[in-house]
């Protein structure tokens, strides 16, 4: 039975959900929480693997298999956070906003604590950063999975996603321009980069933590949950039958495979291939500018032309960014410079639609099995693109090691140099183009989307919510033949 095929013969067809209007207090204020995340996620991703190879003294080798150990359990950890989430309901605050208000502190505390690594010796100062990356991990996590699942709680309507979706990339954008703008200039040898970093992280303890306040008193949950407290067997229900979410996630973890890697070696790239570390702050300014700019365009993006083949085409950009970085001539600072650009437009137009689309998986989930699970749904992808981020790094970090980089040194050999061009070109290049073939199947498009939300509302009104809808309620059962043992369930 088709989707399409939705009016029942039992009852009269309840109208589709009203459109949920979000106010601009609201939508800033689910931006400034993404801001507050990449104070910690973004300068850890920037800056720390710098960190213990040019200030911890961290062979480049070590700090590669930190990084790569570490990401693999902070996926993990999302499993596990979201487990918590989907257990959890507050009827004060709701299900998401109690971790936002009471993990943000203990998570930018330990932000500033993996900056602050002691000259221990070398299997000491191993030990630290594994347990102080590793609990900086485990708490953005619990921080992280409810955030990111709040989207899809304030709101059904795809444009209103996709304002929410621009407004976090916003303010991931603005604190990742910060960075690039008034910290990366001064990573500079001979610097003393310890002051700067124990500085920095904890000035972000006291803005990060307004901003995540200002983030739990605006962003409301609006969206209707028939079950508060998911199960154990229901969250994997959820994720069993959710094949648009499986591919989402594959897609995701190649992309962002890619993306990671390009980040990771970025400053590098400009610093000792370029020699044009200053452009580190324009690259940044670019950012800022291209994601403002697309974050007005992103909702006609999705009403014209729809989520997946916005995604694709920035995937699209990507690659050919990472096409250019790897082959660009390094007195050529213009081409390598324009590629840089072209990775930062592919990247800022994906990472706008990815948040709708997983929200989309959300009412997916619910319309194959009767239950909204958010939580697990957010923590599955997330964990797919910490897995990503965990080997886009990794590969980064050993690309260095092949290259034989020699950490402070005022030039590198010429094979350096390549293994920096492979981590912040050709990986993105690859990934990107793996990310448009799985993107390509996947199933769920934005006219399937609406219908399923409307149909989702009809079961409310055909049973008056406040429990469990089995899925054997759905309008597309009413409509397909009965079997002896009841209804058949609704298909793809």
């Amino acid at each position: 039975m088709s989707l399409t095929e939705t009016t029942p013969r039992t009852a009269t067809a309840a109208p589709a959900p009203a459109t949920d209007k979000l106010s601009p207090l609201s939508i800033v204020g689910y931006g400034a929480g993404d801001a507050a995340n990449n104070l910690a996620f973004t300068t850890a991703t920037m800056f720390l693997l710098i960190y213990y190879t040019d200030v911890a003294g961290i062979s480049a080798a070590a700090a590669g298999t930190l990084l790569l150990v570490v990401r693999l359990f902070d996926a993990f950890a999302d499993i596990f956070a979201g487990r918590i989430v989907d257990r959890t309901y507050s009827k004060r605050f709701g299900k998401f906003r109690p971790f936002i208000m009471f993990g943000s502190v203990p998570l930018l505390l330990l932000s500033a604590a993996a900056f602050s690594v002691p000259q221990i010796g070398e299997s000491g100062m191993l030990l630290y950063a594994y347990l102080t990356y590793a609990a900086l991990g485990l708490a953005y996590s619990l921080v992280n999975i409810p955030y990111g699942s709040l989207a899809g709680a304030m709101t059904q309507d795809g444009g209103e996603r996709a304002k929410l979706a621009s407004a976090r990339s916003i303010g991931a954008a603005v604190v990742g321009a910060g960075l690039g703008i008034f910290v990366a200039p001064l990573i500079v040898p001979g610097a003393n980069l310890q002051v700067l970093f124990t500085g920095m992280t904890l000035g972000f303890v006291v803005v990060g933590t307004a901003l995540y306040m200002f983030t739990a008193f605006t962003a409301k949950e609006k969206v209707v949950r028939d079950v508060t407290h998911v199960t154990m067997k229901q969250s994997f229900a959820v994720l069993k039958s959710n094949k648009p979410l499986l591919m989402l996630c594959i897609s995701s973890f190649v992309f962002l495979t890619g993306y990671l890697a390009l980040a990771t070696v970025q400053l590098y790239y400009l610093r000792d291939v370029l020699h044009a570390l200053p452009l580190y702050a324009a690259i940044s300014i670019i950012q800022l500018v291209v994601t403002f700019g697309l974050a007005a365009f992103v909702p006609s993006i999705v009403r014209h032309f729809g989520k997946r083949s916005g995604y694709i085409a920035g995937a699209s950009v990507m690659a050919a960014g990472g096409l250019v970085i790897f082959f660009a001539p390094a007195g050529m600072v213009w081409l390598g410079f324009g590629g840089l650009v072209l990775c930062q437009l592919g990247m800022a137009l994906v990472n706008m639609l990815v948040w709708t689309l997983e929200a989309d998986t959300v009412e997916y989930g619910e319309w194959k099995t009767g239950v909204r699970a958010e939580g697990i749904t957010y923590a599955l992808f997330s964990f797919t693109r910490k897995t990503g981020q965990a080997v886009g790094g990794a590969l980064a970090a050993f690309s260095l090691a092949w290259g034989g980089y020699a950490a402070g040194a005022a030039e590198q050999t010429a094979h350096a140099e390549l293994g920096i061009r492979a981590g912040a070109g050709l990986i993105p290049l690859v990934a990107s183009a793996l990310a448009i073939l799985f993107m390509v199947f996947y199933p769920l498009t934005d006219a399937k989307h609406k219908k399923i939300v409307a149909e989702i509302a009809e079961r409310r009104a055909l049973t008056g919510t406040a429990t469990p809808i089995p899925p054997s309620l759905s309008t597309a059962a009413f409509a397909a033949p009965r079997t002896a043992h009841g209804p058949i369930p609704p298909t793809e």
